[in-house]
Formats: structure tokens, C-alpha cells, sequence
């Protein structure tokens, strides 16, 4: 399919997500318009506030229930691309399925809207994760887009509520990306549009989204917050903050990678993971206590002694060849994300 290029319009899913509100920011500033759905008017306020510069190029609508049937029908009209980033993401799921069937019937609904109500859609882009790529093993691993964590899914089989938060979630992105990709592949011959699906790992930086205190952080960024901010690192062990802790990506270079999944034309049908590289937390508390302007307290933990042996690394060589983003630096997070927090008093 060709490339989709401003000034289209593009449909945002979840609009007032962490995530989402720099897809939708990049996209503004790109020359695109955007239409962003959110669970009611209230929760659209502050994104009609933040983006009111740009007129009628940005509107919301509103999808309360994103699992209902023919929740998206309206929303998909008259668009040319759509960006689903509306998904759960939490670690306190009693049942795997509060997770899992929001996330697969949420991609599943938006395609089906698609399908009927979008004649115009030339891509779709739906955000998925590392979660639904990697999976536990003892020893170093390296994983592409060629690997799928069967291994959640089945966790969550045979251990359905005593499964682990981290096993349900990472079950609920597999299954999630699984069925967008078989809809897909099944209709393809039918619709006009190809797919894309980004795998980013753990998303940190600054936030744009509503939120007024630290708690009300989303779960990446409260985790980074507790790590690398509350001055005894959530009473997290030296052994822990020393350890491999997975990968990361700054939410501001997510969003470009978003506005790039549409502008690239050799980006569909891929799956493309995101990734700027391995961390631990005591990595992110170095370059914290680094950089620090304000003078706040910060945790020190074991100054560095992070380990340089990760058991996750992802390979972004798709990523290179197809977009070649600068992605920012460890330091640049860290400053930047610090710097918004010294801001708003937390």
C-alpha cells in the first residue's frame, strides 16, 4: 500500500494515553489531522486544551466501551489511516481476561470497523509490544521480529488467576497482535488498507498526557518514578536494581515512530520492534544522580554496578533499515523526564 502522508486524516484510539497523546502531538506537528477517541467528553478536556492551536485539525469522539460491538463503526469514517494505541495495561488483573479480551476485542472491533466503514484507510497501525516478542529464559537471549512469546500464553492456560501480573499482561499483547494479524491475513483480499504493528519495550519520558500527581502515572512511567526517583527506590533490593531489567524507549521517539509507520511505504505489512536498548534500574539511578539540577534526594543504590550481561536484547535492525530514527539517549531520558517531574513538584 502507498505511504500515508499530511495533511490525512488519521484516527487515534485511546487518545489521552501516555503514549498516545505524543502519537497525536507528532502527528499535529507533522501537518496531519487527528481525530482521537476517548472513553467519554470529560477525558477529552485536556486534549482539546493542549492541541487547540491547531483548530479544527484535531477533534475527538468519543468510543466508551472500545469491546462493544461496532464500537468504532462512527470513528472510522472518513479517515485515510488509523493508529490504534488503546489497550490496558496494569498489573493488578484478578482473571487474565480483564486484560485479554479488552486487548484482543478492542484491535479485533477497530478492524472490523475498518473493514466496513472505512473505504478510504490506506494503513493501520496498532501498537503492540516487546511483551508479545520475548520471553523468560535463564540464560542471554537475543529476539527479532520473528519470535512470539508463546510461552505467556501458555502460562496463562494452565494457570489461568494464579498466573503472575506479567504473564497475564504479556498473554493479553500476544493474543492482541496474534488476532490482528490473522484478520488481517484473512481479509486482506477486502480491504484497502495494509497493517503495521510497532513492538516497543518499556516506554519512559515526560509526560503530556492528564495527570496531576506521581500515583496517577501510567505503569511504565509510575515503575520508572519508584525505581529511579523515590529516594529508596520503592524498598527495591541492590541485587534487583543491579540486574537485567528489560529494554527501553522514550515515549517521544515512540510517537515518531508512529507518524514514520505511516509516511514509510515499505513499512506494511511488518512488524517492527523499537527499542533503544538494554537497561537496569541502576543504570537509570547513575545517570539520574548524574544529571540531577534540582538537588533533590535521590536513591543511589550500587553506584555502577548494573550488570552489562542483559538476558533480553532486541534486535532493531528492521527498524534501522525501515525508519533510521535518532533515538534518544539514556542521559537525554533521564534529564528530560527529571526535568518534568522537578516542574510539576513531584
Amino acid at each position: 500500500m502507498p505511504s500515508v502522508l499530511p495533511p490525512a486524516k488519521v484516527l487515534v484510539s485511546g487518545a489521552n494515553g501516555y503514549i498516545a497523546v505524543w502519537v497525536v502531538k507528532t502527528l499535529l506537528e507533522k501537518g496531519y489531522s487527528v481525530r482521537g477517541t476517548v472513553r467519554s467528553q470529560d477525558k477529552g478536556k485536556h486534549l482539546l486544551e493542549t492541541f487547540k492551536s491547531y483548530g479544527d485539525k484535531f477533534e475527538i469522539v468519543v468510543v466508551s466501551d472500545i469491546t462493544a460491538e461496532g464500537a468504532f463503526d462512527e470513528a472510522v469514517k472518513g479517515v485515510d489511516a488509523i493508529e490504534h494505541t488503546a489497550s490496558p495495561f496494569h498489573f493488578n488483573a484478578d482473571d487474565p481476561d480483564e486484560l485479554i479480551k479488552p486487548a484482543v476485542d478492542g484491535t479485533v472491533g477497530i478492524l472490523k470497523s475498518a473493514l466496513k466503514y472505512a473505504p478510504t484507510a490506506k494503513r493501520v497501525v496498532v501498537t503492540s509490544s516487546c511483551a508479545s516478542v520475548m520471553s523468560v529464559h535463564p540464560e542471554p537471549r537475543d529476539f527479532t521480529e520473528e519470535d512470539w512469546n508463546e510461552q505467556a500464553i501458555e502460562t496463562v492456560k494452565k494457570e489461568g488467576k494464579n498466573a503472575n501480573q506479567m504473564a497475564k499482561y504479556r498473554a493479553s499483547k500476544t493474543l492482541a497482535e496474534k488476532a490482528a494479524w490473522e484478520f488481517w491475513k484473512t481479509n486482506k483480499d477486502k480491504v484497502q488498507w495494509d497493517l503495521v504493528c510497532l513492538n516497543p519495550p518499556f516506554v519512559f519520558g515526560p509526560a503530556i498526557h492528564e495527570v496531576t500527581t506521581a500515583g496517577q502515572l501510567n505503569t511504565s512511567a509510575k515503575s520508572w518514578y519508584d525505581h529511579v526517583v523515590r529516594p529508596d527506590s520503592s524498598g527495591k533490593s541492590a541485587e534487583f536494581l543491579t540486574a537485567s531489567a528489560s529494554s527501553w524507549i522514550d515515549v517521544r521517539d515512540l510517537g515518531v515512530a508512529h507518524t514514520l509507520a505511516l509516511e514509510k511505504e515499505e513499512a506494511g505489512g511488518e512488524r517492527i520492534i523499537i527499542s533503544a536498548g538494554s537497561f537496569t534500574w541502576q543504570d537509570m539511578i547513575d545517570v539520574a544522580n548524574q544529571v540531577n539540577k534540582s538537588g533533590r534526594t535521590l536513591p543511589k543504590g550500587t553506584p555502577g554496578a548494573g550488570t552489562k550481561v542483559h538476558l533480553l536484547n532486541y534486535k532493531t535492525d528492521k527498524e534501522a533499515s525501515l525508519f533510521g530514527m535518532r533515538k534518544r539517549t539514556i542521559v537525554e531520558l533521564v534529564s528530560d523526564t527529571l526535568e518534568d517531574f522537578d516542574k510539576r513538584g513531584w
